[in-house]
């Protein structure tokens, strides 16, 4: 039983080394999937009809169902994540269940949970900067704000990472345990469980996470005060 990434090809572009891993090659099969479905349902729904049904439907309350979730964690002023968040949740989605066909997912490498994990990291710091200004700027000086922040791309990449990971390996025991004619019988149910269910709530979990950071980090309540009158106020009046 291997859990090791495979390296496929080396090759040199200028004198550097380029390594082609398991990990690149099922990302770009879990992106084609992507790209082909997303082609095919343009393709269906080249008219919108006033009343929806059908696939229709489907699309028009997974999308609404997602601005939602937008909504909700990060406000309405980042509606416009929405399209970027909704590409991380079908691509961690799909390499999820893609390991139900033998594929090892793309979310098993720490490389690629880092990746999307550094991207929430640096909408952080922007939107923070871009609604809080200087002041978001000064909260970086507590140390314990800077260690937060930093922190947050380890917390949410190693937590999908880990989970993924783990999900893979303890699939691959159970195989193990069973003969070739059990395990088309025996290990499926578990793949309801590890690879779709758990692989959707942690999906969720991620994106709500990055929302939820992104909206806080540009809350500008963070920097009014609290509204509790002081002593000196309240000898004035």
């Amino acid at each position: 039983m291997n859990f090791n990434i495979d390296v496929l090809q080396v090759f040199e572009i200028f004198g550097v080394e380029v390594w082609i891993t398991q990990t690149i090659v099922n990302t770009w099969i879990i992106m084609l999937i992507l790209i082909v479905l997303a082609v095919a349902v343009r393709i269906i729904l080249r008219k919108f009809e006033s009343v929806p049904k059908g696939l229709q439907n489907f699309i028009e309350t997974a999308v609404e169902a997602f601005d939602g979730v937008v909504k909700k964690s990060a406000g309405p002023r980042f509606m416009n994540l929405g399209g970027w968040y909704f590409m991380v949740f079908a691509f961690i989605l799909v390499s999820s269940l893609a390991s139900i066909f033998g594929l090892r997912p793309p979310t098993a490498d720490f490389a690629t949970t880092f990746a999307f994990a550094m991207v929430t990291f640096v909408l952080i710091q922007y939107m923070g900067v871009r609604y809080r200004k200087g002041k978001y700027l000064i909260s970086m000086l507590n140390p314990l704000n800077l260690i937060g922040e930093l922190a947050r791309p380890l917390s949410l990449s190693f937590r999908l990472f880990g989970n993924m990971l783990a999900g893979m390996i303890l699939m691959s025991l159970v195989y193990a345990l069973f003969p070739v004619y059990l395990q088309f019988i025996i290990p499926a149910p578990l793949h309801f469980f590890f690879d779709i269910f758990f692989g959707v709530l942690q999906t969720y979990i991620f994106c709500v996470l990055s929302l939820t950071f992104i909206g806080s980090a540009a809350d500008n309540s963070m920097d009014k005060p609290s509204g509790k009158k002081t002593k000196k106020q309240v000898i004035n009046q």
